[in-house]
């Protein structure tokens, strides 16, 4: 990845060194969409911000179509980009209009084709190193986002979401996982009940959280493989779903809080499957 290379203007015109002889100034925000909505064109994924973009820039299964960036922004990548890659300098004001209002760009806007479908099969390796997180309409981007990034972190083999009633591939999404969305497994299906009946057949002991919930997570813990279960903040999981979990537990929160951030209550989760074996020890 050469970051001085291969990017061009509109004109072509560049430097000896491959290099843009001026940044481009207001092309960004007159584009179709442009203007503060975050939205790509037609079958594609707007990402921005360093992490997601340069995680999206690293993943081979991506295909990338165009980088709109400051000469800064490209400087802070990790990696070179590839000679012929299609890059437009542009100023920070521009490249603001397009992406979401008040989005921290960091100079970095990607447009690319979204990620290909991921199976439940292909992922539930039975590892109890590697819990799956599974979602019952979580729909805040920010939240599922930063769930990504916390079962990256701890080493879970997949994150599942319904098709509905769940946040799409966005690049709020991706600047909330902070690269993670290119990393960990994204599985979407169409009935969540049938997935954790899938997922109890390839080994896995079901755990949903509910604040209501008798026994702790540290008790309801198994040895081997785990599946924790969140439900969105305040309606919590559906009836259906619980009744899919081998057990329900809580987080041995202070009685004067009601709960936690979702995003939160999955990061401790995570943190106590990850150190169940010290906790024995």
């Amino acid at each position: 990845m050469n970051k001085r290379g291969g990017a061009r203007d509109a004109g072509d015109g560049t430097d000896s060194g491959g290099r843009p002889t001026k940044a481009l100034r207001g092309r960004a925000g007159r584009m179709k969409n442009g203007r503060g909505s975050g939205r790509a064109s037609t079958g594609a994924v707007r990402l921005w911000g360093r992490h997601a973009v340069e995680a999206a820039l690293k993943n081979p299964d991506r295909s990338h179509r165009k980088l709109w960036a400051t000469r800064e922004g490209v400087e802070s990548l990790d990696g070179e980009l590839p000679a012929d890659f299609p890059v437009e300098w542009a100023q920070p004001a521009d490249l603001g209009r397009l992406v979401a209002k008040d989005a921290p760009h960091q100079g970095l806007v990607l447009e690319c084709a979204p990620l290909e479908d991921v199976f439940l099969a292909d992922v539930l390796d039975g590892d109890p190193a590697r819990p799956v997180i599974v979602l019952d309409q979580v729909t805040d981007p920010h939240n599922v986002g930063a769930i990504m990034r916390s079962a990256a972190a701890f080493g879970a083999c997949a994150i599942v979401t319904q098709d509905r009633h769940a946040p799409v591939e966005s690049g709020t999404l991706a600047k909330s996982a902070s690269g993670a969305l290119e990393v960990l497994p994204w599985v979407r299906v169409v009935n969540l009940a049938r997935a954790l009946e899938e997922i109890a057949e390839a080994g896995y002991w079901r755990i949903g959280l509910d604040g209501a919930a008798e026994g702790t997570l540290a008790d309801a813990l198994p040895a081997g493989p785990v599946a924790l279960v969140l439900g969105a903040e305040g309606d919590g999981m559906r009836h259906n779903i619980a009744q899919h979990c081998d057990a329900v537990a809580k987080l041995p929160i202070e009685a004067a809080m009601e709960s936690l951030n979702v995003s939160n209550a999955a990061a401790i989760a995570l943190y106590a499957a990850a150190t169940r074996d010290m906790a024995a020890d």
